[in-house]
């Protein structure tokens, strides 16, 4: 039976949960997650879970958070004035925004903290500095070279 190498085209159904059992992200009611190992679209840790599982394979992998999101970049963490946000926004905790960097990418932000002046964001990725468990299956193992 075929199994999961690098490089190949992968349909998996999945569920994410944190080490609290807190479900962040699931596939259960939409299409598998369809993707191509070794591209860099997913975190290294779910890639590497995946090598060898075979079709109908089911399995829990944990995945530290070196090789899921990193640690939290203190650096992402700043205070703003509320003078310098948009006259008509009110700034909540929870609240997501976009920012633009001096070379032109949008960068996600959380507001974090609201102030009587300023607010704190944090861009870093909201599962930075966790630990994640993700249930697998691997749905199906799609040819990626043809053969001659």
């Amino acid at each position: 039976m075929i199994q999961v190498k690098e490089n190949n085209t992968v349909k998996v159904n999945y569920t994410g949960k944190l080490s609290d059992g807190q479900i962040f992200d699931s596939s259960e009611g939409k299409e598998p997650l369809e993707f191509t190992l070794g591209q860099g679209q997913i975190i290294p840790g779910f890639e590497k879970g995946l090598i060898d599982m075979k079709v109908k394979e089911k399995k829990t992998i944990t995945i530290a958070k070196e090789e899921a999101y990193g640690e939290i970049n203190k650096d992402l963490i700043q205070e703003v004035q509320k003078s310098e946000l948009p006259q008509d926004m009110t700034p909540e905790v929870g609240m997501g925004l976009v920012s633009k960097t001096p070379d032109g990418q949008e960068m996600n932000l959380m507001v974090v903290e609201v102030k009587e002046e300023s607010i704190v964001i944090d861009g870093n990725h909201p599962l930075a500095g966790k630990d994640l468990i993700f249930d697998l299956e691997v749905v199906e193992i799609l040819e990626t070279e043809l053969k001659k």
